[in-house]
């Protein structure tokens, strides 16, 4: 009998790094499909960038995911962008192709789209989005590669929230528009998709809420949060409340990381698998 004792090596560079739960999903699921990969969560200085992908190179990782600070700074260090990464401008996953390449894409907006796609198909519908950050970008790109036919971009800082608006009208088949964010804001009738971009609600200011106007929610909506801790939000409570559907942080979450495995090793992985062990942390 022989046995194969050099292990397919993935895993994450971010600063910092010990709050990050995807290892454990994502090593949950090599076990359940019983691949024997690794994930390995490294905490990695943006000085140090550079050397860390030249040694995920060297030692030939199946990829990688970025977060917080590299997303962008990673793109000098890859060899190609995919679609939505180039307009987005950000990379959180890196696949190394079977001649050495490393390509970035952005799987947060992906992400996003799965998990809202099982609540509502995003074709032809109209959205709000609250935030205009990175994350913002991302799922505004992805729901209208999937074809979300407007979106309003809300947000405090006007050149930020045009910007995300010019973002989406010069590159995808999307029209957009920003509206400001001044005091409590109401969403327009006829709005199919709310999506909290922003970090509020996040752990550990959980009781806090996007500032709108909860009765101009109606039960033809549906409200998706992009935070998964906690993964019932404030605001997601009182959409219910509203009788709306909802789509939670912790199935993006899931999603991106059913996107990345499908990258990394060609493979349909169980989500419900990925989420239980989201869920057993008790985030």
């Amino acid at each position: 009998m022989t046995h194969d004792f050099l292990q397919p090596l993935t895993g994450s560079f971010a600063m910092p790094a010990s709050e990050n739960p995807t290892v454990a999903m994502i090593e949950a699921a090599y076990r359940h499909h019983g691949l024997n990969w690794r994930y390995i969560n490294c905490e990695v200085a943006p000085t140090d960038l550079g050397d860390a992908v030249k040694g995920a190179r060297a030692m030939g990782w199946r990829g990688f995911n970025c977060s917080i600070p590299h997303k962008v700074a990673v793109i000098d260090h890859l060899d190609e962008l995919g679609k939505s990464a180039e307009i987005i401008g950000a990379v959180n996953t890196i696949v190394r192709k079977e001649d050495g390449r490393l390509i970035g894409e952005n799987t947060d907006g992906k992400g996003f789209v799965r998990a809202l796609s099982e609540v509502v198909d995003p074709s032809g519908k109209r959205a709000v989005l609250l935030g205009a950050g990175g994350a913002a970008r991302a799922v505004a790109v992805e729901m209208s590669l999937a074809g979300v036919a407007d979106i309003i971009v809300v947000n405090r800082s006007r050149d930020r929230g045009e910007a995300v608006a010019a973002l989406i009208d010069d590159n995808t088949p999307a029209s957009a528009e920003y509206r400001p964010w001044k005091g409590r804001f109401a969403i327009p009738g006829g709005t199919d998709i709310v999506v909290n971009a922003t970090s509020i609600g996040l752990y550990p200011d959980v009781n806090a809420t996007p500032d709108i106007d909860h009765h101009s929610l109606t039960l033809d909506m549906v409200v998706a949060d992009g935070i998964h801790n906690p993964p019932q939000t404030r605001l997601l409570q009182l959409a219910q409340a509203r009788g709306c559907k909802t789509a939670d942080g912790l199935g993006m979450l899931v999603g991106q990381g059913v996107i990345g495995l499908k990258y990394w090793t060609g493979i349909d992985v169980d989500a419900d698998v990925m989420r239980k062990a989201l869920l057993d942390l008790k985030l």
